[in-house]
């Protein structure tokens, strides 16, 4: 029987269908299994719980709703705590050459992007979360197998496809994701960049957008996201610690501090620096002379 794994070039190039060789449902408890692998795909789906799967090039955390898809004779083995038990499906498949009339992986891939590009990107094996479609596709595969009927190969077949786009197309969710949060990062960077460069100008939300090239309400929501505050409090927090440096650290007036720090309003920044610091600029300085005298710096 000539099995072929996930990731080999003649899933695209010859017709193979899919075919579980054994699937099994497992509540594991203070469990650490030896490295082994298997000459068939598998796929290890968290019902329940938490456990590690480890494989060669590093450990994966898993808890509910998360699965891995495991590449043929991968070594890997399961690590369950005894205060975290675990409860799992396992599915187990491979390929064989097509028999019958239903469509093969290669006739699947060319009507489907995502398959096709998932077949392409060969790695050991893959994580994702799962938001239940896969469980479900899962189980309805394992309710057919255990059936007895004579016709039942066909369903089976559908629930394999169904299965094998609905990972592809997660998979792809999972990379737009990635890249979308890899492109939120970088203009993040530049946004605390400019703001490190420019906090001692006059500066609003539609200066920094057009410095980063994006448009304000998208960069508000992304800032927002990656560090908790929103542009205007992360550049006041900046003022107010330069504020801190040049009242502590220099010799310019109170009433001066306010221009150094990009803020043209007196009262205003000494409305800001109390509320940051709980004390007036006047009371900060005196407070940090007095510091120096009781330590003699």
């Amino acid at each position: 029987m000539n099995q072929i794994s996930l990731y080999q070039r003649e899933l695209l190039t010859g017709h193979y269908h899919p075919k579980v060789f054994a699937y099994y449902f497992k509540r594991w408890e203070s469990y650490h299994m030896s490295f082994h692998s298997h000459k068939e795909i598998e796929i290890m789906y968290v019902m329940d719980g938490k456990c590690m799967v480890e494989t060669m090039e590093e450990a994966v955390s898993m808890k509910k709703g998360d699965f891995i898809l495991l590449d043929a004779n991968v070594p890997h083995r399961l690590m369950v705590d005894k205060n975290t038990p675990c409860r799992m499906l396992n599915v187990e498949f491979s390929f064989l050459k097509k028999e019958g009339n239903f469509p093969s992986i290669k006739e699947l891939a060319s009507e489907n992007k995502n398959l096709t590009e998932f077949l392409l990107h060969s790695r050991s094996y893959v994580v994702l979360k799962d938001s239940n479609e896969i469980y479900y596709t899962l189980k309805n595969v394992v309710l057919e197998l255990d059936k007895k009927e004579s016709e039942k190969d066909i369903m089976i077949q559908l629930q394999l496809a169904q299965l094998l786009i609905q990972i592809a197309r997660l998979a792809a969710w999972e990379k737009e994701k990635k890249s979308e949060h890899q492109q939120a990062d970088l203009y993040v960077k530049k946004t605390i960049e400019y703001l490190h460069h420019n906090y001692d100008c006059d500066i609003q939300v539609k200066d920094i957008s057009q410095a980063v090239n994006l448009h304000p309400g998208y960069l508000h929501r992304i800032f927002k996201k990656q560090t908790g505050s929103t542009i205007v409090e992360y550049l006041t927090s900046l003022r107010m610690e330069k504020a801190k440096m040049l009242l502590a650290d220099t010799d310019i007036p109170v009433i001066e501090i306010s221009y150094y720090i990009g803020i043209n309003s007196r009262p205003y920044f000494s409305l800001l620096f109390k509320k940051y610091t709980n004390m007036t600029p006047n009371e900060y300085r005196k407070s940090v002379e007095r510091n120096i005298v009781k330590f003699g710096r």
